[in-house]
């Protein structure tokens, strides 16, 4: 077994298994890690990042990549495929892949580690993060839509940010949303109920995520009422949809990314629609973070966050895991190009 020290100098490509990622990477670092990467794309610190997607039978891959300034250049490259018959039809996941963390300064590649993980973390801060600034700070009431791996890590990231005390838990499987209810409200620390009807949980709450592969939308500007926060963040293709193209009229936007989401995030609906221009979306989720722009400053307006999970955010996780895994030896090691 070959280590990478930086001290030493020796080099090597750690190979991480999703159990060492989840080992070395938790929900309140990720969600520090990728805040900080914002904040550095604010000041320009980052590499242009790039989007490929490819479709395939039943599925598709897409292939994220982005890098950050910090002590030192880091570029990661994530490929994920997205097969969302996988669980039921074949016992896997529904989306799987690896990313590659490289020396951003020499190309070297300093470690190959599972997406799971760090795809669902950084997926659930994000949204954390947004909801920091955009949802009501005495928000107690949520809409989880869609009951699996990210609906757990977006309401554990919630309840990071705002006092909830009440949960309603709708999946188009409604075994799955009780399964999930019972689960996230083992502890008494939330009332997590399953619901039938969306529409009416919807107009009970502060707060409305929705994590699905759904090609329509499913939130209908009608059921949000004045003060409510809104996050899609399902929609990664231009295929998905999740929120009605109406409420981006009337609601204060923000984006992850201005590009990725107007080419596949569920803002690009809504300029197919021409309820919303570019030019009306408020901000980026970074200008937010660097004070650039304010989020919420009204009680009553509707805010909407569009996430279609950047790369950036992958980077910033996969530092993390690479610095601990370093620290604690953890992983496989190899030596390329030897």
């Amino acid at each position: 077994m070959i280590t990478f020290s930086a001290e030493t100098g020796q080099r090597g490509t750690i190979l991480l298994a999703r159990r060492d990622v989840a080992a070395l990477l938790d929900l309140d670092d990720c969600i520090a890690s990728v805040e900080e990467a914002l904040r550095l794309h604010a000041e320009g610190r980052t590499l242009r990042p790039g989007v490929l997607g490819v479709p395939s039978t039943d599925g598709g891959f897409h292939i994220k990549a982005a890098g950050i300034r910090q002590d030192r250049t880091w570029f990661a490259a994530k490929c994920n495929g997205n097969f969302f018959r996988n669980e039921s039809e074949h016992g896997m996941p529904n989306i799987q892949g690896l990313i590659l963390l490289c020396d951003g300064d020499t190309g070297y590649p300093l470690a190959v580690m599972d997406s799971i993980e760090i795809t669902i973390l950084r997926t659930g801060a994000a949204t954390a993060i947004a909801a920091k600034h955009l949802a009501r700070k005495d928000a107690r009431v949520a809409t989880i839509c869609g009951c699996g791996n990210q609906g757990r890590a977006q309401l554990r990231a919630l309840a990071r940010v705002r006092p909830l005390e009440r949960v309603f838990a709708f999946d188009s499987d409604f075994a799955r949303a009780q399964e999930f209810a019972e689960e996230t409200g083992r502890d008494g620390a939330l009332a997590v109920e399953a619901v039938r009807d969306l529409p009416a949980a919807v107009r009970a709450s502060d707060v409305c995520i929705t994590c699905t592969p759904a090609t329509r939308f499913l939130i209908d500007r009608d059921d949000v009422r004045p003060g409510t926060f809104v996050a899609g963040v399902g929609a990664d293709n231009e295929d998905k949809q999740e929120i009605d193209p109406r409420l981006f009229a009337g609601a204060k936007v923000v984006v992850d990314s201005l590009e990725q989401c107007a080419a596949i995030g569920d803002l690009h609906h809504a300029l197919e629609a021409g309820v919303v221009t570019r030019s009306q979306v408020h901000a980026e989720l970074a200008d937010l973070v660097a004070a650039r722009k304010p989020g919420r400053t009204s009680p009553d307006e509707i805010t909407l966050f569009d996430s279609t999970g950047i790369a950036l955010e992958d980077v910033a996780a996969a530092v993390v895991v690479y610095r601990r895994a370093l620290e604690r030896r953890a992983g496989l090691s190899l030596e390329f190009g030897s």
